[in-house]
C-alpha cells in the first residue's frame, strides 16, 4: 500500500523585518542575491525541518510574475512565445545550496515540488473574457517550457511533483472557452513534467470541474481544498478518479487565515493581528494534530489508496509569521505520522 506524501503549497511569510517590496525590488534588481537567496533558504529549510517531506519552493513573488517574462519582447520568439532560456523560476536557483547540503546530510536527493500559474490564470489576466484560442495555447506552451526548464536545469534536488495552479477554473464567469479548448491548453502545460515523470497535479479553488483536469492525459493529481471546505470532496466521484487513472491531493490543513482571525476576533473581542500572541490557539486548539487526523481519516473511508498527496489547503504567505507558519506544518507532520500508525 503506497504511503501519502505530506507536500505544502508554495507561499511562505517572510521574516520579520523584510518586505514583499523588498523581496520584489531584490528578484527585480538581483543587486542583493546574498540577502535574498538567505531568505528563501531559510524559509524552504523550514519546511522541511517541519517534516514536509516533498516541499514546495518558496513562492516569494507573485503569481502572475511569468506575465512578465511572457510581456518581455526579448524573451519571446514571436508574440506570446517565450524562449526556452528566459522561462526560468528564480526561486529554484537559490534552494539548490539547501538541496546540496539534504544531500550530503542524508545521501539521498531532495524531492521538491514546484507550482506554476497555469495558462487560464495567465489568459484571464491579460485578456478577460474575450477568446483567442491561438493565444491561449501559447500560454499553454510557455508554462510548458517553465516547468521543462526548471526540471532540466535542478542540479541538487528532483523536481518530484509539478502543480499548475488555476482558481478560476469552476470559480470565474469571464472564462469563455469550451472544455475541450480547456483540455488541450492543461495537456500542452503539463506535457513535460509528465514526460520526465513527475506527478502532475492541477491546483483548483473549486472542483466544479474537476472532471476536465482528470480528461487531461498529463494530469493525474486533483487538487482539492477539502480543510476548509470538505463539502468539495462531496463533487468527487471514485468512479470517475479509478476510471482515468487520477489521484487527490487533498488540503486537510486549513489556511483562510482571514476567517481563523475572525473567529479569534470574536472569541477575545480584539483584533488579533495588533494581539497576535492569541494567533497561537489555531496551533493549540483549531489545526492540532488529532484535527488534522480526524479529516484525513474521514476523505480517507471514503477514497482510501486514491489520496497520494496531503497537507494545507493553500500557501501560508498571508499568515503572520514564520513562527505561527511552522508550527502549522509541524502539527500536519505529525497527522501524517499518526495516520500512518493507525494503518
Amino acid at each position: 500500500m503506497e504511503e501519502i506524501i505530506f507536500d505544502d503549497v508554495g507561499s511562505y511569510p517572510l521574516p520579520e523585518g523584510v518586505s514583499k517590496e523588498w523581496v520584489q525590488n531584490a528578484f527585480k534588481t538581483r543587486a542583493e542575491d546574498e540577502k535574498l537567496f538567505t531568505v528563501i533558504n531559510d524559509s524552504f529549510q523550514q519546511k522541511i525541518d517541519a517534516g514536509v517531506e516533498v516541499p514546495n519552493y518558496p513562492q516569494c513573488q507573485d503569481v502572475f510574475m511569468f506575465l512578465e517574462i511572457i510581456r518581455d519582447p526579448d524573451c519571446c520568439d514571436n508574440p506570446y512565445e517565450v524562449k526556452l532560456e528566459c522561462a526560468r523560476i528564480e526561486e529554484l536557483e537559490a534552494i539548490e545550496e539547501v538541496a546540496k547540503a539534504y544531500k550530503e546530510q542524508f545521501g539521498e536527493t531532495l524531492k521538491v515540488r514546484i507550482c506554476v500559474t497555469g495558462p487560464t490564470e495567465l489568459y484571464l489576466r491579460e485578456f478577460g473574457g474575450t477568446q483567442y484560442a491561438d493565444i491561449y495555447s501559447l500560454f499553454a506552451k510557455s508554462v510548458d517550457k517553465l516547468v521543462r526548464n526548471s526540471m532540466k536545469s535542478a542540479r541538487n534536488f528532483k523536481i518530484a511533483t509539478v502543480s499548475i495552479d488555476e482558481p478560476s477554473i469552476g470559480l470565474n464567469p469571464e472564462l469563455a472557452f469550451d472544455e475541450n479548448d480547456i483540455i488541450s491548453a492543461l495537456t500542452d502545460a503539463s506535457k513535460s513534467g509528465s514526460k520526465r515523470g513527475a506527478d502532475v497535479g492541477i491546483h483548483l479553488h473549486s472542483p466544479l470541474y474537476y472532471k476536465l483536469a482528470c480528461e487531461t492525459p498529463t494530469i493525474n493529481i486533483i487538487g482539492v481544498e477539502s480543510a476548509s471546505k470538505p463539502s468539495s470532496l462531496e463533487l468527487i466521484d471514485k468512479k470517475v478518479l479509478e476510471s482515468t487513472d487520477s489521484f487527490l491531493r487533498l488540503g486537510i490543513v486549513r489556511t483562510d487565515i482571514s476567517n481563523l482571525a475572525g473567529i479569534l476576533n470574536e472569541k477575545h473581542r480584539t483584533n488579533v493581528w495588533k494581539e497576535q500572541q492569541y494567533f497561537q490557539e489555531i496551533i493549540t486548539e483549531f489545526e492540532t494534530p488529532a484535527v488534522i487526523t480526524k479529516r484525513l481519516k474521514l476523505a480517507y473511508g471514503c477514497f482510501g489508496n486514491l489520496i497520494k498527496y496531503a497537507g494545507p489547503d493553500c500557501g501560508l504567505g498571508s499568515w503572520p509569521n514564520q513562527r505561527i507558519a511552522f508550527a502549522l506544518l509541524s502539527n500536519a507532520a505529525q497527522c501524517i505520522k499518526d495516520f500512518r500508525k493507525s494503518l
